[in-house]
């Protein structure tokens, strides 16, 4: 019920609760009953739908709690995950393997390079003119080699020669000597005949002499005539002329021994020259054996004067530092003009092929396995998920690995949860366009599916 106020003395009444009427000033005005006597003012409908709506919520969020508690169990119950993990990658170090003054720096840090890209350049003076050395040095391996070979057939040669010529000479000292045998048994069987013959003509000498003086001194008696005396006298005087000559044939019967024993001699020692030359043949195709092994000896230095080129070639292609894989050049500290000595490291090549090595607790390797679905979250991209698989798990925990392995004491043994390494590799079609900017080092949450 509304009424006028122009008068300006406010009289408006507003129904209560009760049915009563309290004017406008009143219900401005606070009341001043005591509290004991104040009736409980509020909308119980207002209550119960506040209450109704309390209770709705409380549903609502045990409800949305079970579901998230529940799922948070399925998913702990299927799922292993860990934030002790971090991305690994295979670092190839480039060294100098062999001393040298770099001329040319080719790459700049974190260039991308591919396998056999020219990195770093050496001095090659010093190695180019050991290899010059190392032909000439061969060459004269080859030369020698030529020249023994060479050896070889002239050696060959003459000693065949040699040795055919001895061989005749031999064989006619041989014969030389058998006649000359057969000559000094003649000779020798002609002396006693000779000898026999004057021994015969003395005695007839004798025997004549006799004669001749008996007729000698019959004809001074003249007893005998002049004619036998003269008779007599030239058969002494023939039988000495026969005595003469049976003993000139004795002397040269003689002679002719002592000839044949000297060609006999002659022969012999000429048998013994040509024996000699048999020997010097024979130590000439020795010679040729010896050329051999010298030939081979040469051989044997142009393998090796071949294996020393081979070296300084070697060398030489060492002052050319080239990439060993595909990947991303870092930590370059070469410049150009710096003396490098072999085993430095000039650079290191990161290959784009990351993987994650995370460290689980031995209590949720249970049921882990090569194969399982892994979901990687970097720190570097918080905004995204990659995907992967385990590749495999450690032989040992990590502890076993370490440069000085804890060892508990007997007595004093605390059990300490280990951790073992797990190697998970990303998926490849997942990761693309990510391979330059997933780096070692950086630090990844990974959650492993188990069922």
């Amino acid at each position: 019920m509304e009424s006028s106020n122009s008068s300006g003395n406010p009289q408006e009444l507003d129904p209560n609760r009760d049915g009563h009427q309290i004017s406008v000033l009143e219900r401005e005005t606070p009341s001043v009953k005591p509290p004991e006597t104040q009736r409980p003012s509020g909308n119980p409908k207002r209550k119960r739908r506040n209450r109704l709506i309390l209770i709705s919520l409380l549903v609502v969020g045990a409800i949305a709690s079970g579901i998230f508690g529940y799922r948070w169990w399925r998913f702990a119950h299927t799922h292993q995950e860990t934030d002790d993990a971090y991305v690994t990658g295979d670092i190839h170090p480039v060294n100098a393997r062999v001393s040298g003054t770099v001329t040319q720096v080719l790459v700049d840090d974190n260039q991308i390079v591919k396998r056999g890209t020219l990195l770093v350049k050496l001095d090659p003076k010093d190695y180019d003119v050991s290899l010059q050395q190392t032909i000439a040095s061969l060459q004269a391996a080859r030369d020698q080699a030529s020249v023994a070979q060479a050896n070889i057939g002239i050696t060959k040669t003459n000693a065949q020669g040699l040795t055919t010529q001895a061989q005749g000479n031999i064989d006619a000292a041989a014969a030389t000597i058998s006649t000359s045998q057969a000559a000094l048994k003649e000779a020798q069987a002609g002396v006693p005949a000779a000898q026999a013959q004057l021994q015969q003509v003395e005695a007839n000498v004798i025997k004549a002499e006799l004669d001749y003086k008996r007729y000698a001194s019959l004809y001074q008696s003249g007893a005998t005539p002049k004619q036998q005396l003269d008779t007599a006298t030239a058969n002494y005087n023939g039988l000495v002329a026969q005595r003469n000559t049976a003993s000139e044939q004795v002397k040269q019967a003689q002679a002719r021994v002592a000839q044949a024993q000297q060609n006999l001699t002659n022969s012999q020692a000429k048998l013994a020259s040509t024996k000699g030359n048999l020997q010097q043949a024979n130590a000439s195709s020795e010679q040729t054996e010896v050329n051999k092994r010298q030939y081979k000896a040469a051989l044997s230095a142009i393998a090796q004067a071949q294996a020393q080129v081979k070296n300084a070639e070697l060398q030489l292609s060492y002052t050319n530092l080239t990439a060993p894989t595909d990947g991303q050049v870092g930590n370059k500290n070469v410049q150009v003009g710096q003396r490098v000595q072999p085993g430095q490291t000039l650079m290191y090549i990161v290959e784009q092929r990351p993987w994650i090595v995370a460290n689980f607790k031995e209590t949720q390797l249970g049921n882990m396995h090569p194969g399982q679905p892994v979901e990687i979250k970097v720190d570097a991209f918080p905004g995204r998920a990659f995907l992967g698989r385990v590749n495999s798990l450690a032989p040992a925990s990590g502890a076993k690995f370490a440069l000085l392995p804890p060892d508990n004491a007997t007595g004093n043994f605390t059990k300490i949860v280990q951790r073992v390494p797990v190697k998970i590799v990303f998926d490849p079609q997942n990761i693309r366009g990510y391979e330059s900017r997933i780096t070692p080092g950086m630090s990844v949450v990974v959650t492993v599916k188990i069922r």
